[in-house]
């Protein structure tokens, strides 16, 4: 017989084809999945900071704040 049977090719097919196709997903789907990861960190990690950031701002206006009022106390009682 010199054809070629219909399994043969769907085995042909499986092989080079849907099996390499189905890794490459695969592969794509993990790498997508821990790029997710690491973005959900990096935005996790960039809010953390600008709470900190914001944090350390809020702590020096009332620091400088204080110290204008004790200036400015100075300035009165040298006044007086």
């Amino acid at each position: 017989e010199g054809s070629v049977g219909i399994f043969e090719v769907a085995k042909v097919i499986v092989q080079w084809v849907i099996i390499p196709t189905v890794g490459f997903v695969w592969l794509m789907h993990r790498t997508q999945q821990d790029h997710a990861t690491k973005i959900a960190v990096l935005e996790a990690v960039h809010e953390a900071n600008k709470a900190a950031h914001d944090r350390e701002f809020k702590e020096m206006r009332e620091n400088f704040k204080a110290v204008f009022d004790k200036l400015n106390n100075i300035e009165q009682a040298l006044r007086a």
